[in-house]
């Protein structure tokens, strides 16, 4: 429990707020507030999470003693509800991307320094305990020179004509989708891993279903994959299923990125290898209890998720003894317990130890380039304000 009990509000209703709701329990925060899209939608879903109902942002806002509010909405909300947190004084943590430009993004980020209050990008999957263990290896020089950076992040919840989500319609979730909404993640990833930015990126996309039938009554994410025929409707897809990248990092790593929401199978797979000069590492979001180390002149090893064997970094991001598994809630809570410590020193850390907005402005600004090379059909190099040092 905290020397001082944060009051948070949260926005949206649909898969990932309930998770920030947990999160926000579990760190010991009061959740004093949920907001929906709709009053009958919001009261719903406050009833089943014990939580009281708001009718708008406003209100929320409004709340006695509020410290913060998470944002959890469909994309194209995330600018406008941020600039109205700020406005009124408060924390926030908002979900990727943190706006549909990266002008947008930039304006959002200045607004939030002038404002002086904590502000945190969901970039969750940092805090897997097993990932903060090889940013710990690769800082530490354990695998030497990095030669090859390579992975993927492959679901299959929208394999089907009949699957449909609001991600799916640019006006919502932007003109990429995979990239954005699962890809966004890897890069994030592998950056605050790798600890070298990237230089220059070559994209491929597609859209293996032009023509999708979308749902003639709301559906949550990952639900709703029985429809009737009179309940569906065609329409045309612009956004992409899947993308393959090639990335040059700054000190000379090649790497490639596979993105996929058509991946029969894979539910929620995030992958990546490193491979080194003395030592390769590899990880999978769907066995995250397991990082394998990969040797030349002696035995590989897989290293299991155990606090005794890990990094004071890594330990830090697990609370939980080794063969008592721990996975995608308990990043929501690491991250959270970050961001509030924070919030509870009244004051933004000088090296933030959680993903900030000026993290949500990057990502935003390599999706640009990635989306531009896709559409040239040639490599992109990116800006300075992308390959710098200020992230480092």
């Amino acid at each position: 429990m905290m020397a001082k009990r944060p009051r948070v509000g949260v926005v949206g209703t649909g898969f990932i707020g309930p998770v920030h709701v947990e999160a926000l329990r579990r760190i010991g925060a009061e959740v004093v507030g949920l907001v929906g899209s709709g009053w009958e939608t919001t009261r719903r879903k406050a009833d089943e999470l014990g939580v009281p109902a708001f009718g708008s942002l406003a209100e929320l806002l409004a709340a006695p003693g509020l410290t913060s509010v998470h944002v959890t909405t469909p994309n194209h909300l995330h600018a406008p509800m941020v600039r109205q947190i700020l406005a009124a004084g408060k924390h926030v943590v908002c979900e990727k991307p943190l706006a549909m430009t990266a002008a947008e993004g930039e304006e959002l980020l200045a607004l939030a320094e002038v404002a002086g209050v904590i502000h945190a990008v969901n970039f969750n999957i940092r805090f897997y305990p097993l990932c903060q263990q090889a940013r710990a290896m690769v800082r530490r020089g354990e695998l030497g020179r990095l030669y090859q950076i390579h992975g993927g992040y492959l679901q299959d919840w929208l394999l089907k004509e009949t699957d449909w989500n609001w991600r799916l319609e640019p006006e919502l979730g932007g003109e990429m989708r995979a990239v954005t909404d699962i890809g966004s993640h890897w890069l994030d990833l592998l950056g605050f891993i790798a600890g070298q930015p990237l230089v220059r990126v070559l994209a491929d996309f597609a859209t293996f279903l032009p023509v999708r039938r979308k749902p003639t009554r709301p559906l949550e994410t990952f639900s709703g994959k029985e429809l009737r025929p009179d309940e569906v409707e065609e329409r045309a897809i612009r956004t992409e299923d899947y993308a393959s990248i090639l990335l040059h990092f700054r000190d000379g790593a090649r790497g490639v990125l596979t993105v996929s929401q058509v991946s029969a199978g894979r539910k929620n797979r995030l992958s990546f290898e490193i491979d080194g000069a003395e030592a390769a590492l590899a990880w999978d979001s769907e066995r995250p209890e397991e990082l394998w180390i990969g040797r030349r002149d002696k035995p590989s090893e897989v290293l299991l998720r155990d606090p005794a064997l890990l990094a004071p970094e890594a330990r830090a991001a697990t609370a939980y003894p080794g063969g008592h598994a721990e996975g995608f809630p308990d990043t929501f809570k690491s991250l959270y317990t970050s961001v509030y410590a924070a919030v509870a020193a009244g004051r933004p850390p000088s090296e933030p130890g959680y993903p900030t907005f000026a993290d949500g402005v990057h990502a935003l600004r390599l999706g640009e380039a990635i989306a531009e090379s896709a559409q040239r059909g040639a490599w992109v190099d990116l800006p300075e304000s992308v390959t710098g040092e200020e992230r480092q």
